[in-house]
């Protein structure tokens, strides 16, 4: 009788395991999506106006917004005058990265402006710096020659965010579809926007570097300042394997990753073998940020803007906690959700984003 009692509690207990281990591995739903603390890191919001902010705090989305050295956006003066003006505002939703101009940096003079530029960006309430592709893909030096983002011209900044513990956010490179025939890219974005803009496919320019010589430059900039907080936007430009990216990560421990823009590859990968991308992100669950890189122009609509990302929050929310299959526009076929861990998703979408910018969502400082 004795022995039949203990293995009944013995089942009983192991019963007890097995459900609270179910409880923590469970998912959540597209109920949950409302009510969940969520943060976007990366967004580029050039209107102070504060609809889409609004919209963003209805769906429970804190941001980051980027400044970015880009021709197409406003002028760095302006982007982050509008960044600090949402910070004003929201206090407690809105955090913003500063960035630099490349302009002269072959210059004595540069060097000596930019710090002053980034110190004062810091002051300002900046927790970051992004640098952009247009070293390695635009800027030339004096020789007629692209310069990388391992040029010696920049280490002395790189050491200060290093030595101040500012992150370095880093865009380096184009996806690697860029690098491929239109019939080859995997994603539809990536082929309509290539065809579309046939100057920036580089399969058309074989002058330029190349993928492997952009990841190449960056991973050498990383590895000679080993205690810079790097964070590799856009999955560091490794958005075609996750396995690749796994790599990078394990070669350097310290370095996180964001998904912004490169969910359809994600997808994409998943649609061949789901497992491998979801076991990618239950084993890396402490260094990947969710970003969507929706931008809002100076004249844009916040409010018809805060509709048009509720839809893209809806969606990625679907792939990453169900296990749904739904159609999605980057890719022909149907994908099926991740259904990741509650603890994994709350990884993705906000204590990761807290620990990578330590207080950028608190109070007005």
């Amino acid at each position: 009788m004795r022995n039949l009692v203990s293995s009944v509690a013995a089942l009983l207990a192991g019963a007890a395991f097995f459900s609270a281990h179910a409880a923590a591995e469970s998912s959540y739903t597209m109920a949950d999506y409302a009510r969940v603390e969520k943060i976007d890191v990366h967004l580029h919001l050039h209107n102070a106006a504060p609809a889409f902010m609004q919209a963003a705090q209805r769906q429970k989305f804190k941001v980051l917004t980027i400044n970015v050295d880009y021709p197409d956006f406003p002028p760095l003066a302006d982007q982050q005058r509008v960044a600090i003006d949402l910070r004003r505002q929201f206090p407690k939703d809105v955090a913003w990265v500063a960035s630099f101009s490349v302009e002269g940096s072959g210059q004595p003079a540069w060097l000596p402006a930019t710090r002053q530029h980034i110190a004062a960006a810091m002051q300002a309430g900046a927790v970051g710096v992004k640098v952009w592709k247009n070293i390695g893909m635009s800027l030339k030096g004096k020789n007629g020659k692209l310069v990388m983002i391992d040029d010696a011209r920049f280490a002395p900044l790189f050491d200060d965010f290093a030595k101040q513990g500012i992150p370095l956010l880093g865009h380096q490179g184009e996806p690697h579809n860029c690098w491929l025939p239109l019939e080859k890219m995997t994603v539809n974005n990536d082929r309509e926007y290539f065809k579309a803009h046939p100057q920036y496919h580089m399969h058309l320019h074989p002058e330029m570097p190349s993928w492997e010589a952009q990841m190449a430059a960056r991973d050498r900039m990383v590895a000679s300042h080993p205690t810079l907080k790097f964070i590799g936007v856009h999955l560091a430009s490794l958005e075609r394997d996750v396995d690749e990216l796994a790599a990078f990560l394990d070669k350097f421990p310290t370095a996180v990753v964001d998904v912004a823009a490169r969910i359809g590859q994600l997808q994409y990968q998943s649609q061949m073998d789901r497992d491998r991308v979801r076991r990618f992100f239950i084993k890396y669950q402490d260094r990947i940020l969710y970003g969507s890189d929706m931008a809002q122009g100076p004249d844009q609509d916040g409010a018809a803007l805060g509709k048009e990302a509720e839809s893209v929050w809806r969606m990625h929310w679907r792939y990453f906690n169900t296990a749904e299959s739904f159609k999605v526009s980057d890719l022909d076929k149907p994908v099926q959700g991740l259904a990741l861990p509650k603890t994994v998703v709350d990884k993705l979408y906000r204590t990761n984003a807290e620990r990578a910018f330590p207080g950028a969502w608190g109070a007005k400082r």
